[in-house]
């Protein structure tokens, strides 16, 4: 297997401006010269290399113009809940309805002038809701004098910012949220980054209508439509999904399990696996470890992992603690199933133990609960767990938290 790609010989410089260049993308997919100049400008320079390997590779498309660059990601599992976006400053995940939030904000924003407020933004959300009937059969709605409901708002605008859409000229969010004094905020909007934040190749209204005609369509069919491009059914084309299927979880996903594949991207992987890693790491410097379930991509900089294991929080000691108990557990039962009643039970003892070296909050009653609810969504969100009910099933990747460093079955093939 050969690429056009690989008749380039750039010398070492080129190579190493490129592998930053699309690190950058990767770790952020819209960049601006006004918010990341450095980023954006080596992304600039190399623009053709860098369109040609994301459209061979991925089968991702990359928009760049004198305002922006937006890389068009794709996940390699459309409806994949294991990774949300979080909020900076609290740390809590996005739930449905913050997503819901924060299109309808879009939404208002679309109608806006160049500058707006919290306030109005979160007045054309209660509009919006209201005179949707879809959204109110769904029970979406907001309320302005909830502090839950405003939170949400919170966060969801606080994402905007950091997007660079919404740039705060006065106030703080933080007042609106507790309603003191004013309690506004004063937004400069960025309608450059607002035609190009959502990453859809069509419209949701027609995705929709098309539904209406295609009687019995599943979610995931429905989502494709939304922001993939079909593909001509021929071999050569075939061969590119699969293609990109692999590479995307392997730059996206924490761990690409074989047991994950079907037979024909099995097939693939073997006989290309060595090209496709080779490919993967020339161009961004993560290096594969590979196991007998599977490979993971390790980046040695950190740059581009959103979730650390071990990480010096209580959080990220907590679920350390949590992978190497359920690897220990795995070297004695193959597949194990552990009820989350006894992991809460497990954090418990944990917290009598070294409760004194976390935060204050984790020692008050009943905080086993939620800590351990969060450990849980950490270690889901990397791979390293399964949620099956009431019941938490280690997976394979455990193995690399023990002691030994080493799972029945687990030992490195390269």
């Amino acid at each position: 297997m050969t690429s056009a790609l690989e008749t380039l010989t750039p010398n070492p410089e080129v190579e190493a401006e490129r592998r930053r260049a699309l690190r950058a993308l990767l770790c952020r997919p819209l960049l601006t010269p006004a918010e990341t100049p450095e980023n954006y400008i080596v992304v600039r320079r190399h623009t053709e290399w860098l369109k040609q390997w994301l459209t061979e590779f991925p089968a991702w498309s990359l928009h760049i113009d004198r305002d922006l660059a937006r890389l068009r990601k794709i996940p390699p599992d459309l409806l994949d809940e294991t990774r949300p976006a979080i909020d900076r400053t609290s740390g809590i995940c996005f739930s449905k309805r913050r997503y819901a939030l924060l299109c309808l904000a879009l939404a208002g924003l679309e109608q806006s002038d160049r500058q707006t407020t919290l306030a109005e933004i979160a007045h054309a959300i209660m509009e919006l809701a209201a005179s949707d009937p879809d959204l109110q059969a769904a029970g979406m709605s907001f309320d302005i004098g909830n502090y839950d409901q405003r939170r949400d708002l919170v966060h969801a605008v606080r994402f905007l910012i950091d997007m660079g859409l919404l740039r705060r000229l006065d106030g703080d969010e933080g007042q609106f949220l507790n309603r003191n004094g004013s309690s506004d905020v004063l937004y400069e909007i960025d309608r450059r980054i607002l035609a190009a934040i959502l990453n859809v190749s069509r419209s949701a209204s027609s995705v929709e209508m098309a539904a209406e005609t295609n009687i019995g369509d599943s979610l995931p069919e429905r989502v494709a439509r939304l922001i993939d491009d079909p593909m001509t059914p021929t071999e050569d084309a075939s061969f590119q999904r699969i293609r990109a299927r692999l590479v995307r979880a392997l730059l996206d996903d924490p761990i690409l399990y074989f047991h994950d594949l079907n037979d024909e991207e099995r097939v693939y992987l073997d006989k290309h696996r060595g090209y496709l890693l080779r490919q993967i790491h020339e161009a961004t410097g993560l290096i594969a470890e590979i196991r007998r379930e599977g490979i993971a991509m390790v980046d040695d900089d950190g740059d581009l992992t959103d979730l650390k294991l071990p990480e010096n929080t209580t959080e990220g000691n907590l679920s350390l603690f949590l992978v190497q108990w359920f690897a220990q557990i795995s070297k004695t039962n193959s597949r194990p199933a552990i009820p989350v009643s006894a992991v809460e039970e497990h954090v418990r003892s944990l917290i009598q133990v070294h409760g004194s070296q976390w935060r204050k909050e984790v020692r008050e009653a009943g905080a086993e609960a939620w800590l351990t609810q969060d450990a849980l969504s950490r270690l889901r969100s990397l791979r390293l767990i399964q949620i099956a009910g009431n019941e938490v099933v280690p997976l394979a990747a455990c193995g690399r938290y023990a002691p030994n460093n080493s799972l029945n079955g687990s030992d490195n093939e390269e």
